[in-house]
């Protein structure tokens, strides 16, 4: 600030901004100039008198109609005008205080994340047709295992190739995986392991039909997918031989969705610590222990009253393998999907996603299952 824009002396005997001044009458201080620290200069030797500022009035009053209107301007106002209904930067998006309490969030309402009901539907569905084809004649519930295998072979390969540019040969594994589950009613498990090898086989000499580039993944893939798909589920067939096959069948499915559904219920009501987040962010500690404690429940119910010879004690072991090998089953497949950046491995079944999706816990209980009814009531 120069010396010319300020320098109006105050009345005698007062000391003004510059001092006393040489002469002349003394001028009265605009009401517009803010009092401020005084201090003596006496080496000032002359200064202008201050131009005299007319008198404007504070802002919000009746001048508020016209807000273009000139304003104070200098080190203590604001050289800036205002838009009709514009306000200062710093009113018009105000900073929250610091202590100033923030709304606490909407609570969130957990979801199942699918359609229920059309879930509901399709199981029940899928449930009437297992078990009338299970119950009316055998052959025709091996029909069934052998159509599921290859509709879920087609998933699995189709998902490969989008995703991977992995092209595992399908006719082959289709039509190898079919002739396994045959194999291994008819013949047993030297059937189903001779069938395995024959499929493999066959796969690696269907792509040899094409270019040589990529025929170690796409034919490793090949035999991952026989083993996966197929022979996992010859073990139903392998159940099925039995006398009271069809009870085996039926105890093995019952135990895999009870235990399915006990990990569901449990994990969604009480769940708090993940089990494998990695892997599966959805499934949580909690949700397994409802997993082991259905499956263990159901198995005793089931070996006590359904199986011959079976007892309420075999069918806790039995639960509590199942409920294992079913959640480890569902970690196997969320690791393929989640490496093929996947959520479902098909859209065929509604709420369920592909057949894929309601095999992974099926496919490798099914082992363990026809192995631990063997051991305890014998495979006759």
């Amino acid at each position: 600030m120069s010396n010319s824009s300020w320098g109006a002396p105050q009345a005698a005997g007062q000391a003004g901004y510059w001092g006393p001044t040489g002469g002349g009458p003394a001028q009265p201080v605009p009401e517009a100039v803010p009092a401020g620290p005084t201090y003596d200069a006496p080496e000032a030797q002359q200064t202008r008198p201050m131009p005299i500022v007319p008198d404007v009035p504070a802002y919000g009053g009746d001048q508020d109609d016209n807000r273009g209107a000139a304003r104070l301007s200098g080190p203590l106002f604001r050289d800036e005008t205002f838009q009709t209904g514009e306000l200062p930067a710093e009113t018009q998006n105000p900073e929250p205080m610091p202590d100033a309490p923030q709304p606490a969030p909407a609570p969130q309402k957990k979801s199942a994340g699918r359609d229920l009901s059309a879930a509901i539907g399709v199981g029940v569905g899928l449930g009437v047709v297992i078990v009338a084809s299970l119950f009316i004649q055998k052959a025709v519930f091996v029909g069934v295992i052998a159509v599921a295998v290859v509709v879920g072979l087609w998933e699995l390969t189709s998902r490969l190739q989008e995703r991977k540019g992995i092209k595992a040969p399908l006719v082959p594994l289709a039509v190898g995986g079919a002739a396994m589950v045959v194999a291994g009613y008819v013949r047993g498990a030297e059937g189903a392991w001779v069938a395995m090898a024959l499929t493999a086989l066959a796969a690696l000499v269907w792509r040899m039909t094409e270019p040589p580039e990529g025929y170690l993944k796409d034919v490793t893939a090949g035999v991952f997918a026989a083993f996966y798909v197929p022979f996992l589920a010859t073990f139903v067939a392998l159940m099925l031989t039995a006398d009271d096959g069809p009870w085996r069948v039926l105890t093995f499915l019952l135990l895999t969705v009870v235990s399915d559904t006990g990990a569901y219920a449990v994990g969604w009501r009480f769940g708090k610590h993940k089990l494998a987040p990695r892997i599966s962010p959805g499934k949580t500690r909690e949700g397994l222990l409802g997993a082991v404690l259905f499956a263990m429940v159901a198995g005793a119910l089931c070996m006590q009253f359904l199986i011959d010879g079976g007892t309420w004690w075999q069918g806790l072991l039995l639960g509590l393998a199942v409920a294992g090998s079913a959640t480890l089953g569902d970690l196997g497949e969320s690791m393929i999907k989640r490496d093929l950046g996947i959520k479902d491995m098909g859209t065929l079944l509604p709420g369920h996603g592909g057949i894929m999706d309601r095999l992974d816990s099926l496919l490798p209980t099914a082992p363990v299952v026809w192995l631990l009814m063997v051991i305890f009531v014998g495979s006759a």
